[in-house]
């Protein structure tokens, strides 16, 4: 079995922004040579996460406020009251729930996602930064 590793980087403005990066891993998949296996996509940071989401405005409307009502920006969570300057917590909560990875099997060297079916990143922090992103494939 074969394991090939792409590293993906892209500036996110934060308060849960949406970016579709479908597109970027299936052009990983297709450079990989591999016909079929599975291919994990993880994102190194603790306020930001990757997702599966019919990917369109209302979703992506829905899913903030989703977000904002499920863990609301609080100036009293602790890690922002241990912490000097920090105004984040939320955005490390939001992420532990969503969690940092997706998994996608490929055959035929195609991604096997469903017709509406995007895979995202979602970057829930306070600021603008750029996230990194590792895209692992395993597969014959």
């Amino acid at each position: 079995m074969a394991v090939k590793t792409v590293s993906l980087r892209l500036p996110m403005q934060g308060n849960s922004q949406i970016e579709n990066i479908t597109k970027s891993v299936a052009e990983a998949l297709a450079n990989a040579g591999l016909s079929a296996g599975i291919v994990t996509v993880f994102v190194k940071h603790t306020t930001a996460s990757v997702m599966i989401i019919e990917d369109e405005p209302g979703i992506r409307a829905d899913t903030k406020a989703f977000w904002d009502r499920a863990v609301p920006d609080d100036p009293a969570w602790q890690h922002n009251t241990r912490n000097a300057g920090e105004d984040n917590g939320h955005s490390h909560l939001r992420g532990q729930l969503q969690g940092p990875s997706v998994t996608i099997p490929f055959l035929g060297g195609l991604l096997q996602l469903g017709t509406w079916q995007q895979i995202v990143l979602i970057d829930f922090d306070t600021r603008s930064r750029t996230r990194e992103l590792i895209v692992q494939i395993m597969g014959e």
